[in-house]
């Protein structure tokens, strides 16, 4: 079963799709899905959708939310920081917690890009809410990657005059880049220390495979990293995508018991 969901994040309200297994006897595990930079609750080709819908099958709840500024949650894109989605990210566990048949021994998240490195940050924070995670092509360095090459690269002065920055028809604002430059996010994420998978495409040249050995680099023993050969930044073939949600579907399958 699928449902609507919403819910207040400050003074902004997030919409998001709950996914809940059929026949509960009790209570289940739950899965936080986190999209990345310009994207949505749904993903790229809908991967978000098809991981919910298997994970629910085999009877683990899953929740996906549009960050505020983004799909259909309130806000403005351009008021956006890496920082607003971790707190609305905090708002969405607290809702989880509240949900009479979530267990909440057995919460995990699936972050995708800036929506992975939001997650590191938030197990990190609140460790002892997170039982496991799954980052796929987390961008820990997401600063250097709007600052450099793929972005802004030269055109700094000009950014800042202008105030934003056309990503994909969507104006990323200044508060983005004052923000992200102080957050440390490979700094927070090293606080978690339990069982983490990080998946990452091998050709993938927007977030590089260096971003996902760094974390490895923190997490230690407790994080394994998985690459898929070939594959670009979101999986844009089947054979990619198939080999993310088995992946993901066999470690979270393992760890929320």
């Amino acid at each position: 079963m699928q449902k609507t969901v919403e819910i207040e994040s400050g003074k902004l309200r997030l919409r998001g799709m709950l996914h809940i297994p059929d026949n509960i006897n009790g209570k289940v595990p739950i899965v936080i899905i986190l999209h990345g930079l310009c994207g949505d609750k749904m993903g790229p080709h809908f991967i978000f959708v098809k991981l919910s819908r298997l994970l629910e099958k085999v009877g683990i709840a899953s929740i996906r939310f549009d960050f505020a500024g983004s799909g259909e949650s309130d806000g403005d894109f351009i008021d956006m920081t890496v920082g607003s989605e971790l707190k609305d990210t905090n708002n969405i566990l607290n809702y989880v917690r509240t949900l009479d048949f979530v267990d909440n021994d057995n919460v995990g998240i699936v972050g995708l890009s800036m929506g992975g490195a939001v997650a590191s940050m938030l197990a990190g924070n609140r460790k002892s809410e997170i039982k496991t995670m799954c980052l796929w092509a987390p961008a820990g360095n997401i600063d250097e990657i709007i600052l450099d090459k793929h972005y802004i690269a030269g055109n700094y002065e000009k950014f800042r005059r202008l105030g934003y920055l056309d990503i994909e028809g969507l104006l990323l604002g200044t508060g983005f880049v004052d923000n992200v430059k102080d957050l440390r996010i490979y700094e927070k994420a090293s606080a978690y220390d339990k069982k983490s998978l990080i998946i990452h495409g091998k050709k993938d040249d927007v977030v590089l495979l260096s971003a996902s050995q760094k974390y490895t680099y923190y997490f230690g023993e407790s994080s394994k990293l998985q690459v898929i050969s070939g594959a670009n930044y979101t999986f844009d073939k089947k054979e990619w995508e198939e080999q993310v949600i088995e992946y993901t579907l066999e470690f979270l399958g393992e760890q929320l018991k």
